[in-house]
């Protein structure tokens, strides 16, 4: 109830704050720039105040953006050439040090298996079911079903994966649903988060599992979109259907394939959650974000590697949205 609360003062304070400054702008902006006649004066400040006014509104915004935003981004380039603890400088010895540090180098191979793996999955998962729950009655009730992990957070679903990978020994009753399988069938229950290399795949499932509703849905809207005329005249011309999907929607809905990757790849660059809760990066798991926040956060801490991993991450983000953005104004100019 006490969190309840807390939620609930945060709200109504934090909403309140806004209405209060809004109304607190506008009316010092009026006060200061009056306009209420037809005098040369008024029609000067109205025009001043015409420009200030959007600024006044996007203000709270880009002030917190700036802080919690641009700040952190050049606070972590400058710790990035420092030592531990920030106090000494160190030039680019920080990035020397990643690229010869095995764990490091581990985790870059992971992040790539990753970005190869779970994009491609998630995407191809999500038209191919957006393609099909289009033609069954109950397509709805299915595409709310593969939606339902959406409304999960990271830690809630590996929480639920964990049981499913669950490893209790040979001779002991299995509680990991997996597990229960493989012995229903006469194999041997496994730790399969604990398998190097494959358990890289299990964690990728849980990923694939969380974000097929979120390609789902917005491929399914994609799908939709294209005019019916086109998808008649293919029947017409003797199109049958996996001929229809892959020939005709497919080359029309290109363009939003491209943004659904592009979204996950970005995810999967920052993916932390899943594997701090599953495995916390052991049994050759590790990934950029987790080791990341190893370093900068346990054993006391180290500012200056912790730094430099942030700024890898960053980095390998920036022309996956750079592309994105490009693209976006591409379709908007072609329109």
């Amino acid at each position: 109830m006490q969190q309840l609360f807390t939620a609930l003062v945060a709200i109504v304070v934090g909403v309140g704050a806004c209405v209060l400054y809004y109304f607190a702008a506008n009316w010092i902006l009026d006060l200061v720039l009056p306009f209420r006649d037809s005098s040369p004066r008024a029609v000067r400040n109205q025009k001043i105040a015409s420009v200030i006014r959007p600024w006044l509104f996007l203000f709270p915004a880009l002030f917190v953006l700036g802080l919690y935003l641009v700040y952190p981004v050049i606070e972590s380039v400058r710790l990035s050439f420092y030592n531990a603890n920030g106090s000494e400088f160190v030039g680019v010895s920080n990035y020397v040090w990643a690229v010869n540090d095995d764990e490091f180098q581990q985790s870059i191979f992971n992040n790539l298996l990753w970005l190869i793996v779970v994009p491609a999955a998630t995407t191809s998962l999500g038209l191919v079911i957006a393609f099909l729950t289009d033609r069954i009655w109950w397509g709805n009730i299915a595409k709310s079903l593969v939606f339902m992990p959406m409304a999960i957070s990271f830690i809630g679903a590996s929480v639920i994966w964990k049981f499913i990978y669950d490893f209790r020994g040979e001779g002991v009753t299995q509680i990991g649903i997996l597990n229960a399988i493989v012995e229903g069938f006469g194999g041997s229950p496994q730790a399969w988060v604990a398998i190097p290399f494959w358990n890289n795949f299990f964690l990728m499932v849980i990923l694939i599992w969380i974000q097929t509703g979120f390609a789902m849905v917005i491929l399914s809207a994609a799908l939709r979109g294209i005019p019916d005329e086109t998808i008649e005249a293919a029947i017409i011309d003797g199109a049958k259907g996996w001929q229809l999907f892959f020939y005709i929607m497919i080359p029309q809905i290109w363009g939003t394939i491209a943004v659904v990757w592009t979204t996950i790849t970005i995810l999967v660059l920052k993916v932390f959650d899943i594997v701090l809760a599953m495995t916390n990066g052991q049994w050759d798991t590790e990934v950029l974000a987790n080791l990341m926040f190893d370093w900068m956060f346990r054993g006391g801490g180290d500012f200056g590697r912790g730094a430099t991993i942030a700024v890898v991450i960053m980095v390998a983000v920036i022309p996956i949205m750079i592309w994105n953005i490009r693209r976006a104004n591409a379709e908007l100019r072609a329109r």
